[in-house]
């Protein structure tokens, strides 16, 4: 039992609290990003309550080279497997000299009926 004058554990780190509940999945990003036909990053951000770190970026290596993503670590792997398995497609950046991954969208359309 914890004193009243104590805070928990989860008041002392919210931010592993806040995180801990808001793990998304890959199946949950795959099917967001299939029913539209294009997603920008921000929108995955607040979608997914992804906030991380202001500086948060992953890089990996795409068949057309090196790609960055302003994501979590995490969730940049998922996306990652999604392109590789070409369940999804990153469009890129180059206004730099470097790709940097700015929105997602579905390789195989959803069939409504």
């Amino acid at each position: 039992m914890t004193h009243p004058d104590q805070p928990s554990d989860a008041l002392n780190d919210p931010s592993e609290a806040a995180a801990s509940q808001r793990n998304c999945t890959a199946s949950q990003l795959r099917r967001f990003i299939r029913s539209r036909p294009y997603v920008p990053l921000h929108e995955l951000r607040r979608r997914f309550e992804l906030n991380g770190e202001a500086d948060d970026v992953s890089m990996f290596d795409t068949p057309d080279g090196l790609v960055f993503m302003g994501l979590p670590e995490r969730e940049s792997r998922m996306l990652q497997e999604l392109h590789r398995q070409n369940d999804i497609g990153f469009e890129l950046c180059k206004d730099p000299q470097i790709s940097v991954v700015i929105g997602v969208y579905p390789m195989r359309p959803v069939m409504r009926t």
